[in-house]
């Protein structure tokens, strides 16, 4: 490719699916440069082709070497279906911002290229992929499919997330959650990028939608989406400063040292709690920083597709 991952992270985002190549093809090659291997992400073996095949898998750089037609043999055709949901409430799009940049993403922005790079890796590994959105309404649902006309029009939905900001949408997660798992009837490896915040206090209704995921024994993972600086560590200046909540637009006027240590407090037993009950219910919790890129996710799902 002629554009660099790094020629990409300052400029704007305006192709997604060229960046979500780029994420993986560097993900891939670190990996092989790793011990961490073992997770097939190419073709097995080529075979020759014969009369009557469908001509889509020829090799056509092999037949320029060897002036014969092999296919690319597949060890698994579409074996896997997997289901991506995220959370476009307006929580998800803090920070705001005017423009996304890889290097300078808010929540929403960082999921739609995660959930970009995944349907990248997973056209790489055959596997069909599906995807729901949801906010105050559920905004939109895709069923899973393989070919290409359809990650291109699940790509094209996650390019009109990062452009659109979502103003003052509040959500019930739980509410969301269980009319998903009622869609998804087939076995499937689902993805959720959601930071868990909701306007509701009752935790049990969140953690009762969760393990509903789980219904028809589908392996869930839980991309627990936040900016740590901010929402785990609350870095703010020490100045007077108005607080404004995006879903519901209550505000407050503090220092912010003077509820820090409470804030850090009451954040981590939430999110403790979210990872037990996440245990408990065998879905695998994984806390994503915006800050700290795609490798996390990419290799959850090799991982998850290997005991799957």
């Amino acid at each position: 490719m002629s554009l660099q991952l790094s020629q990409l992270q300052s400029s704007e985002i305006k192709n997604l699916d060229l960046l979500a190549k780029q994420v993986v093809e560097g993900f891939i090659t670190g990996m092989h440069k790793s011990p961490f291997h073992g997770f097939s992400v190419e073709f097995s073996e080529h075979k020759l082709y014969n009369k009557g095949e469908n001509t889509r898998h020829i090799d056509w750089k092999l037949f320029a070497k060897t002036e014969k037609l092999y296919t690319k043999k597949y060890e698994e055709e579409t074996n896997l279906r997997c289901h991506i949901i995220i959370d476009n409430s307006s929580s998800m799009h803090y920070p705001i911002k005017e423009k996304q940049q890889l290097n300078d993403l808010n929540k929403i922005g960082f999921s739609a290229v995660a959930a970009a790079s995944l349907i990248e890796l997973l056209k790489k590994q055959r596997d069909a992929v599906g995807l729901s959105v949801y906010a105050d309404t559920y905004e939109y649902y895709a069923p899973e499919k393989g070919n290409d006309r359809h990650r291109k029009l699940l790509t094209s939905k996650l390019e009109e997330l990062l452009q659109k900001p979502s103003s003052s949408k509040k959500t019930d997660t739980y509410k969301y959650l269980h009319e998903i798992a009622e869609k998804i009837h087939r076995r499937s490896l689902i993805f959720l990028f959601t930071d868990m915040f909701q306007p509701s206090s009752d935790q049990e209704e969140l953690f009762d939608a969760l393990r509903h995921l789980k219904h028809n024994k589908h392996e869930v993972i839980l991309f627990h989406t936040i900016d740590k600086e901010y929402e785990l560590n609350f870095d703010f200046e020490n100045t007077p400063q108005k607080f404004i909540d995006v879903e519901t637009n209550e505000e407050i006027n503090l220092y912010a040292d003077s509820v820090k240590s409470n804030y850090k407090k009451e954040v981590a037993k939430f999110f403790d709690e979210l990872k037990n009950k996440c245990l408990q219910y065998k879905i695998s919790y994984v806390p994503v920083n915006t800050r700290d890129g795609y490798q996390k996710i990419l290799t959850n799902y090799l991982i998850s597709r290997n005991k799957f």
